[in-house]
């Protein structure tokens, strides 16, 4: 495969993956608060879509490892905001403020993560608006959700048999080792990133796509998984088609966190038009899969093919409507 590895070494790491499953706490917590697919406000998407006027409401909030914040505190600050942003543009919105709950060590602990929650807020042209803080614990920990807007959304409840799968990812970054987050936005002009959110916006409001996510700590296949249990289909990905850095390992990239990176499931006659709106602002695309009736999440590089989950078996996140078989 050209990575130093064979094709088996990289599946068996895929499907141990810990951001992959990690995802299965989502079932736990979605079923103790009797919450699914088929909930008033679908649980599973990457924010609550709450209709409002003529659209919606979007909702989201993230939590950080206590390790991050410890080990990167200003970097984990800046990540508050710009998950969260990424989140609602992933589901079609725009941003309108953000909150954060903050807890430290005293104000020499909180103020690197206030540092960059300030940075990004600004880089990023979103407010926040206010929170909760308490500087008299023993560790630094992190929360912040944001408020957003949608005309048209992109959901994770809306990928069809017969869809294009692609992804979208922004190379131009690096590693900030040693977690394996690629970052590509702090040193990136302040109108090139918000000019690349809402591309997102625009896609579902020209009626190009309806169904996507952000690529987050499950990487890009623990994002496919998501995606396909959401929707009640399979996902076939092609490995060696994901947009990837220059010498980065293939195994450790289709795990990564990037800063911007999204799938979309796409109808095949809009895959040109999505796949120049990335092109024109010089964010890698491409198409890495089918989505097709199956219910399993497989993967192929060249002529080898494996199994990674069969969702009629077992759910993963358990909020896709209907259920599955297998409690989450």
């Amino acid at each position: 495969m050209g990575d130093g590895v064979g094709f088996e070494t990289l599946v068996a790491g895929l499907r141990a993956n810990p951001g992959l499953g990690a995802k299965a706490d989502i079932g736990t917590v979605a079923a103790a608060l009797g919450l699914d697919g088929a909930s008033a406000v679908p649980v599973g998407d990457d924010c609550a879509a709450i209709p409002d006027g003529d659209g919606f409401l979007l909702l989201a909030i993230e939590g950080f490892m206590n390790g991050f914040v410890a080990g990167d505190p200003w970097f984990a600050g800046w990540c508050g905001v710009m998950v969260n942003l990424s989140d609602i543009a992933a589901m079609g919105g725009r941003p309108i403020a953000v909150v954060d709950a903050l807890w430290a060590a005293g104000a020499d602990g909180a103020a690197p993560v206030l540092e960059g929650l300030k940075a990004a807020a600004t880089h990023f042209g979103v407010p926040i608006v206010g929170g909760h803080s308490n500087l008299k614990t023993d560790r630094g920990q992190l929360a912040v959700a944001v408020l957003g807007r949608a005309k048209r959304l992109l959901t994770s409840f809306d990928a069809a048999a017969g869809d294009v799968l692609v992804a979208a990812i922004d190379l131009r970054g690096r590693y900030r080792e040693p977690f394996s987050n690629w970052e590509a936005a702090t040193d990136a002009p302040a109108t090139r990133l918000r000019g690349d959110l809402a591309v997102l916006p625009a896609i579902a409001e020209a009626g190009l796509c309806r169904a996507a996510k952000d690529i987050s700590q499950g990487g890009l296949v623990g994002t496919a998984a998501m995606l396909a249990e959401c929707s009640r289909v399979g996902i076939a990905l092609d490995l060696a088609a994901v947009p990837r850095p220059d010498g980065v390992d293939l195994g450790r990239w289709l795990q990564s966190f990037p800063s911007y990176g999204y799938i979309l499931a796409v109808a095949p006659a809009h895959v040109p038009a999505v796949l120049a709106r990335f092109a024109g602002r010089g964010i890698a695309a491409a198409a890495v899969g089918a989505v097709d009736a199956s219910r399993q999440l497989s993967v192929r590089h060249g002529a080898e093919a494996a199994l990674i989950w069969d969702f009629a078996r077992d759910g993963l996140i358990g909020c896709a409507p209907g259920g599955t078989t297998a409690a989450a």
